[in-house]
């Protein structure tokens, strides 16, 4: 006897499949021979479209996934006897399989906790006391996610005390932009801010532009806004395997979703539906982890409850604290979705 279908609608924006923009452009970039490695006019429209978003020149280089762009970019900031002070929820600390020690060439992570996986100046000021000298790695890079890896959104405001504060120290900031969209879109709704706005505006040196988790296939930007840290970034990019040879498929996807705003208006509507989603688990009497700020709702269930929702088939992480659990939603994440899982929530809850 089989048990429930699985259902994987809430356990990553990884799950759902490509947007329809995406699709449509992988499939028009197939219809004639151009050159290869990035020297095609796919490719070369996606650094203008990139450049106009940003309002601003930058440096773009396109890589196949996060991990590569994070590790790449940090490896363009640090050498071995660096450190890079992030948060203690940072992807680049606990889900990248060290990373960005190996591309680095042995650069330490500083990993610091604080509330809601943001990071202040005053949770990163003692890291600069630890060890003495030559003793220990130099910190050289501030790494920022945005969103939080907790589903929360640093302000314009935010980063700028965290930017001015690292260029006081002679630290780099990067921003892991796994789900950058979702905080674009979020602050773009909450005070008109632009893409500028939330990175060299406010002192972003480098910027790793997720396109994975919003609706594209094997694509991630990594773009450079102080472009002194790009400098022989190309030899990088194909010395660790990230160099496509048939580039225009991951361009052309970019420009798909850049060109019309798609990229924001998919990300507009996962946010959406997390608010959505957890507003009505806060109905039912379950208690939010953290605001619901993004794409993500970090919730607290306890044992029967999770163990009825996975019974039924859902799948979800456990993620932070003894009963914090994730739940994700995406840009293609429906009312249907929501409803299902708020049904077996009831249950699971005696509701």
């Amino acid at each position: 006897m089989t048990g429930p279908r699985p259902n994987f609608a809430f356990a990553s924006d990884n799950t759902a499949g490509l947007c329809p923009a995406a699709l449509a452009a992988l499939t028009a970039a197939n219809s004639d021979c151009v050159p290869s490695y990035g020297d095609d006019h796919h490719t070369a429209r996606t650094k203008k479209l990139f450049a106009e978003l940003f309002e601003t020149d930058c440096d773009v280089f396109l890589v196949f996934n996060g991990t590569a762009a994070n590790a790449l970019a940090l490896s363009s900031i640090c050498q071995r006897h660096h450190s890079i002070l992030c948060h203690a929820h940072a992807h680049i600390e606990t889900d990248e399989c060290a990373a960005p020690e190996f591309f680095t060439g042995g650069s330490k992570l500083l990993p610091i906790d604080s509330p809601d996986a943001k990071l202040r100046p005053v949770d990163l000021a003692p890291a600069l006391h630890r060890g003495h000298g030559v003793h220990f790695p130099k910190p050289r890079a501030l790494s920022l996610t945005q969103s939080t890896e907790l589903g929360t959104v640093y302000t314009p405001a935010e980063l700028r005390a965290l930017t001015d504060w690292a260029h006081a120290h002679d630290l780099a900031v990067h921003l892991d932009g796994a789900r950058f969209s979702n905080a674009a879109a979020a602050l773009h709704e909450r005070g008109g801010h632009s893409p500028a706005d939330l990175t060299w505006r406010v002192g972003i040196d480098v910027l790793c532009f997720g396109g994975t988790k919003n609706g594209l296939l094997n694509t991630e930007t990594i773009v450079f806004f102080n472009r002194d840290l790009a400098r022989e970034f190309a030899y990088r990019v194909k010395q660790t395997g990230q160099l496509a040879s048939k580039m225009r498929f991951a361009a052309a996807q970019w420009n798909a979703i850049l060109s019309d705003g798609a990229w924001r208006r998919h990300a507009a509507h996962a946010n959406h539906q997390a608010r959505k989603l957890s507003a009505a688990l806060t109905a039912l009497g379950c208690q939010l982890v953290t605001p619901t700020e993004a794409n993500g709702v970090f919730v607290e269930f306890a044992p029967a409850t999770v163990a009825a929702l996975e019974a039924r088939g859902w799948h979800f992480y456990k993620f932070v604290g003894a009963h914090g659990y994730r739940l994700m939603c995406s840009w293609e994440t429906t009312d249907t979705d929501i409803a299902a899982i708020l049904t077996d929530a009831r249950a699971a809850l005696g509701k």
